[in-house]
């Protein structure tokens, strides 16, 4: 084939399906008064939409940098990595409220950037560095509060100067362990935070959590807190308990063992019904489920519940007994669209897998057709793989579904990608997204793929717009008992039950060069950080990785040991085995996940023809796309006249009254504004760093603004720290 004709057919595989549809227009559920920007999502629906139109169409090509807010914070011991900014901060009345890389809340003026207060959540040194992706307001006469979660607690603050409430908890804070304690947990040893912040109904601070996705994750229950005295006013069992709906979706006393199930991505509010949405991820372990054998309720679910008292109005699983992690990664967002001739409140969820739900809000119904099709059965000794799953007939999904040898990278263009991944697939499981993860390697799509954290947007008209990535990624799982037979010593057991589902069982990154947030290469883990160094990492957790407090010191020096090769060799076999037993506590799995990770060819391009990342528009009232385009790019293949492929992205959009897509969060480090009727880049910004994160609008003086964290950091790209404001001249 020529290369003309290759390029021809790469740019209509990337541009494909980009024709228009009529809009009809719609109710859009709103809260604020348009200027500010006063929750996470823009208002209580996470519509992620402002009714400002200073900034439109016409004048986009003006809108230049207004302020810079430095929040660097470098880092530098050697071999930690910087913390990158994931934060959609908010405005309230002028004042920009937002955290650090490090977590540290601060206040400017959103006009200028000017600091007016900053408060350090870790100043007794107690650090545990998780991203915060937003923070919630609330008030009451005078007393103005920001809530807001770094490390395992939840803190009240005072607006107006920075300080904490000491009548809210324990001297201000919360600790977020209350109500998910067993029989069986130790919890206060055991990770958790909150990445997402939770939403404020009426004086009912709803959350969820982050935990681990490993055999020491606590259980994910919702619960709701008093946003006054941070009291424990209800929870709701995602892993239920003996006597609650769902018990028998699970084997007899589950919930002792198994955690997860957990609304890590944020919920959202319907403050005329008093209801909140949220998704639920995976059970723990990710990619195991022998000992969970069922659908897992509420594991992968979209839920409704009843603010004021946490009560279950409805659910929808959209993964049963998940073995993929494919978790939903975002807020739902909550419009009205009309459908077969009526107006319809609906529920929206996007998903990591790349589909997109379309909900009635009362009943939890699809509007469209959504089929259960049959999938492959696991090959893994004691899987219990589900033998259907969910298939929505509209929208399309958002991403390919099914790999292919048509998938691979295309030998003409991409002529050592090719020979690379098509090597490797020789050894791998591929097909369909629901082929179980194996022992000899299965392919798949959506731990990065499809939908993310960002969320996505919708305008009055009852358009959705959401950005996704196209990156593969390969699963190998390992037969934890024959591990640990043959273990070298108590620190090399230690190290398989604890880091190898992460790391890998022989210390390693993973397949294809896993690029993106990389998990660190442990072989030569003593060259690049001191014992001391390790051991805190261990005992406080850092970024992605969770605290494992819950081991003791002793067996977390055993670990230190097994990696820097310091262990006293005529004690190395006294006590290896020490792999625990069922009735023991943390869950230790037949088979964990030991290599993998994101599947991409040795210059670090994901492992599948591109499209690597596109923006869609979807419209919601008939389930049709109006267009696809790339998102992103990679300059140095623009320059060999290979058309836009996208890249992988993280972040979301914002989608204005001015007719605009702003959104950002690409490998080359730029914001976009894109015309929200057709696709087409109407404006670009090259960043002094990534901005991984999502953009708000707001407006202060009579002056429309466009602010974005500029965090930087992801993919072993270089350190931001910066919040950056645009306007008009």
């Amino acid at each position: 084939m020529k290369k003309s004709k290759v390029i021809l057919a790469v740019t209509m595989l990337i541009l494909g399906g980009c024709a228009m549809f009529s809009r009809k227009s719609v109710k859009l559920v709103t809260s604020g008064n348009g200027k500010d920007w006063p929750t996470y999502g823009g208002n209580y629906a996470g519509n992620r939409y402002s009714s400002l139109d200073q900034i439109n169409i016409d004048n986009v090509k003006d809108l230049q940098l207004a302020w810079t807010y430095n929040v660097f914070e470098e880092i530098n011991t050697k071999g930690v990595r910087p913390m990158e900014i994931q934060h959609q901060p908010i405005v309230i009345d002028g004042i920009l409220y937002g955290s650090t890389g490090k977590l540290k809340l601060f206040a400017v003026k959103a006009g200028t950037g000017e600091e007016i207060w900053k408060f350090d959540p870790f100043a007794d040194g107690q650090a545990r560095y998780r991203p915060n992706r937003g923070v919630t307001y609330w008030s009451d006469g005078d007393d103005k509060r920001i809530l807001y979660v770094a490390g395992p607690h939840l803190y009240s603050i005072n607006a107006k100067n920075g300080q904490l409430i000491q009548s809210f908890g324990v001297n201000g804070k919360v600790d977020l362990h209350a109500g998910l304690g067993n029989d069986r947990f130790n919890i206060q040893d055991l990770a958790i935070t909150s990445t997402t912040p939770g939403v404020i109904y009426k004086n009912v601070y709803v959350t969820g959590s982050t935990v681990s996705e490993d055999g020491d994750a606590l259980p994910g229950h919702i619960r709701g807190f008093d946003v006054r005295s941070g009291k424990l006013l209800w929870t709701f069992n995602t892993i239920p308990q003996p006597g609650e709906f769902g018990y028998d979706t699970w084997p007899q006393d589950a919930y002792k063992k198994i955690g997860g199930a957990n609304n890590w991505a944020g919920m959202v509010l319907d403050e005329k019904r008093g209801v909140v949405y949220m998704g639920t991820g995976s059970p723990s372990v990710d990619f195991y489920g022998g000992d969970r054998k069922g659908a897992n309720l509420f594991g992968n679910c979209i839920i409704a519940l009843d603010a004021q008292t946490g009560k279950l109005k409805w659910y929808y699983q959209t993964v049963h007994h998940d073995l993929w992690d494919y978790d939903i990664p975002c807020t739902p967002n909550l419009s009205t669209v009309k459908h077969n001739g009526k107006m319809v409140d609906v529920v929206v969820q996007t998903t990591k897998d790349g589909l997109v739900y379309v909900l009635d809000r009362d009943s939890g119904e699809s509007l469209f057709a959504v089929e259960e099709v049959p999938v492959p059965p696991s090959n893994v000794p004691g899987e219990h793989a589900w033998p259907t799953q969910k298939k929505p007939v509209k929208p399309l999904p958002l991403n390919r579904q099914v790999y292919t040898n048509e998938d691979i990278p295309n030998k003409e263009i991409f002529p050592e990608s090719h020979a690379y991944v098509s090597e490797i697939l020789k050894n791998t499981q591929y097909g369909t997204k629901f082929t179980p993860p194996s022992v000899n390697g299965t392919l798949g799509f959506g731990i990065s793929g499809g939908a993310e954290w960002g969320g996505n947007a919708t305008d009055p008209k009852g358009v959705l717009y959401q950005n996704v990535s196209e990156m593969p990624y390969i699963v190998k799982l390992t037969d934890m008992a024959s591990k640990v037979k043959n273990s070298t010593s108590k620190g090399n057991t230690l190290y398989l039950n604890n880091c190898a589902s992460c790391h890998g069982v022989d210390r390693k990154e993973g397949e294809g060069g896993n690029e993106g947030n990389k998990i660190p290469d442990l072989i030569s883990i003593g060259s690049k950080m001191s014992r001391v160094m390790i051991s805190e990492v261990l005992k406080s957790g850092r970024g992605r990785m969770p605290s494992f407090q819950h081991v003791s010191e002793t067996d977390r020096n055993a670990i230190v040991d097994f990696l820097l090769g310091t262990e006293d060799q005529s004690k190395k076999q006294e006590g290896k085995s020490v792999l625990k037993k069922d009735k023991d506590f943390p869950y230790i799995p037949p088979y964990t996940r030991s290599g993998g990770g994101r599947f991409t060819d040795k210059s670090g391009y994901p492992a599948i023809s591109p499209p690597w990342g596109t923006l869609n528009a979807i419209d919601l009232n008939t389930g049709e796309y109006l267009w696809r385009v790339p998102l992103g790019e990679y300059p140095e293949l623009t320059k060999k006249g290979i058309p836009l492929t996208g890249t992988e992205n993280a972040g979301g959009p914002v989608v204005t009254a001015g007719g605009l897509v702003f959104i950002a969060g690409t490998a080359d480090e730029r914001i976009r504004a894109f015309n929200s009727r057709t696709g087409e880049t109407v404006w670009e910004y090259q960043l002094p760093a990534g901005a991984f994160a999502t953009p708000i609008s707001y407006e202060v003086g009579g002056k429309q603004y466009i602010a974005i964290a500029v965090g930087g950091t992801r993919g072993g790209r270089k350190q931001g720290g910066w919040y950056m404001a645009f306007s008009l001249k």
